[in-house]
C-alpha cells in the first residue's frame, strides 16, 4: 500500500505508465482539473509514441506549455543533452506557437543531498540558457522545484525546501510571483480566441444518420458555424446549408472555436465529403485547395538526407496527405530565420529550411498567420515525426463553378 499523499500526484503519470505498458492510445483529454480562476486541460504528455503528433495535430492548440524537467542525478543531463526530448520539445512548443511557458524541476527529493538549492540553481541556469536559445524570454517563465511524488510545490508552499522564496515572472501584460506550480498555472494569460475570423472547420468524421442525412462531424477552429449558414467545402468545392448544429445532443444556436459539433448539411452525400475536408463560410473568405504551398520546416529525426522530391505524407489539421518537397528554397537558421544557404542539395536533422511544397491529392490547407490551426503540421515517414512545419503561404487553386446544392441556391436567394 503506497502512502495516500505520493500518490495525489503521481497518478497521472501512472495512468500514463499503465496505459503505456497496455499499448493503447492514450485518451487526449487526459486529466482536467479547476484552479480557482481556470478550467484546466492537460491535453497530452511525453513518453507517448505519438506525442509529438499529438502536439501538432492535436485536437486543441495548447495555450501554455509546461515543461517538467527531472532534477535527479544523471536524468536532468540525459534529456538535455544533443539530442535529449527535453530540447526537441521545448523547440516544438515555440515553432507551434506555444508562446506561454512553465518550467517544473521534478524529482526535488532525489537530488544529492535532497532538496538541494544548488542543483535547482544549476538546473534553472542551464534550462534559462537554452530556452533562451529556442526564444523564449526566461524573464517570462515561472521555474517552480517541485516533487510530484511528495506533491512539493505542487499545490501548496514545501517545508521541505525553505530556501525557495518563489518564483517571479516579468511581462508587459503585468508582473506575477507565487511559489507552487498551481500558482504558475493561475497566471497563464488567456488568448484571445479567433471569433472574429472567418469560419475554419476541419472534418473528423462524416455520418449518414437514418432520418436526419449528412452530418459532418469537427471541431470549429475559427469563426463562428450558425444554422441557416451557407458554407463551401474545400477542397471538393461542395456549397451546401447548414440546416442544424449540434454539441452534446443539443441543438446550438451558435458554434465557437474550441466546440466539437455535429452539424446537419442538405443534398450532400455522404460520399461527397471526408476527414480532411475543410468547412467554410461561403461569403467569407472560404477555403480553397491549395495548389502548392511554401513552409518553414524543422528536420528532427531523418536518418538520411532529404532532398528535391521526397514525397512523406503530411499530417495537418485532419488531413493526412503525401506532398511533395518540390523545391529546397533556402537553409535558415532556426532561431532568426535568417538565410544560410540558397537552394541546397539535401537536409538533414537539425537543419531548418524554406521548401516549396506540392500535395499529392487534393487538399486544404492555409497559412500560419491567418489560420494558426490549419497552418502547421507534422510530417511522417518510416513509423515515425521526421520533421515539422509552418506554412507561410498559400496558391490556391482556381476551381472553376464547384456544386451548389439546391438548398445552398434557395438560402442564398433568400439572403
Amino acid at each position: 500500500q503506497m502512502g495516500k499523499g505520493s500518490f495525489k500526484y503521481a497518478w497521472v503519470l501512472d495512468k500514463l505508465k499503465a496505459e503505456r505498458e497496455r499499448g493503447i492510445t492514450i485518451d487526449i483529454s487526459l486529466w482536467k482539473f479547476e484552479t480557482t480562476k481556470y478550467y484546466i486541460t492537460i491535453i497530452d504528455a511525453p513518453g507517448h509514441r505519438d506525442f509529438i503528433k499529438n502536439m501538432i495535430t492535436g485536437t486543441s492548440q495548447a495555450d501554455c506549455a509546461v515543461l517538467i524537467v527531472a532534477a535527479g542525478v544523471g536524468e536532468f543531463e540525459a534529456g538535455i543533452s544533443k539530442n535529449g526530448q527535453t530540447r526537441e520539445h521545448a523547440l516544438l512548443a515555440y515553432t507551434l506557437g506555444v508562446k506561454q511557458l512553465i518550467v517544473g524541476i521534478n524529482k526535488m527529493d532525489s537530488t544529492e543531498p535532497p532538496y538541494s538549492e544548488k542543483r535547482y540553481d544549476e538546473i534553472v541556469k542551464e534550462v534559462s540558457a537554452y530556452i533562451k536559445k529556442i526564444g523564449y524570454n526566461p524573464a517570462t517563465v515561472p521555474f517552480v522545484p517541485i516533487s510530484g511524488w511528495h506533491g512539493d510545490n505542487m499545490l501548496e508552499p514545501s517545508p521541505n525546501m525553505p530556501w525557495f522564496k518563489g518564483w517571479k515572472v516579468e511581462r508587459k501584460e503585468g508582473n506575477a510571483s507565487g511559489v507552487s506550480l498551481l500558482e504558475a498555472l493561475d497566471t497563464i494569460l488567456p488568448p484571445t480566441r479567433p471569433t472574429d475570423k472567418p469560419l475554419r472547420l476541419p472534418l473528423q468524421d462524416v455520418y449518414k444518420i437514418g432520418g436526419i442525412g449528412t452530418v459532418p462531424v469537427g471541431r470549429v477552429e475559427t469563426g463562428i458555424l450558425r444554422p441557416g449558414m451557407v458554407v463551401t467545402f474545400a477542397p471538393v468545392n461542395i456549397t451546401t446549408e447548414v440546416k442544424s448544429v449540434e454539441m452534446h445532443h443539443e441543438a446550438l444556436s451558435e458554434a465557437l472555436p474550441g466546440d466539437n459539433v455535429g452539424f446537419n448539411v442538405k443534398n450532400v452525400s455522404v460520399k461527397d465529403i471526408r476527414r480532411g475536408n475543410v468547412c467554410g463560410d461561403s461569403k467569407s473568405d472560404p477555403p480553397q485547395e491549395a495548389a502548392q504551398f511554401t513552409s518553414q520546416v524543422i528536420i528532427l529525426n531523418h536518418p538520411g538526407q532529404i532532398s528535391a522530391g521526397y514525397s512523406p505524407v503530411i499530417d495537418c489539421h485532419t488531413a493526412h496527405i503525401a506532398c511533395k518537397f518540390a523545391e529546397l528554397k533556402e537553409k535558415i537558421d532556426r532561431r532568426s530565420g535568417k538565410k544560410l544557404e540558397d537552394n541546397p542539395k539535401s537536409l538533414k536533422s537539425g537543419d531548418a529550411a524554406i521548401v516549396e511544397m506540392i500535395p499529392g491529392k487534393p487538399m486544404c490547407v492555409e497559412s500560419f498567420s491567418q489560420y494558426p490551426p490549419l497552418g502547421r503540421f507534422a510530417v511522417r515517414d518510416m513509423r515515425q515525426t521526421v520533421a515539422v512545419g509552418v506554412i507561410k503561404n498559400v496558391e490556391k487553386k482556381s476551381g472553376g463553378a464547384g456544386k451548389v446544392t439546391k438548398s445552398a441556391q434557395k438560402a442564398q436567394k433568400a439572403g
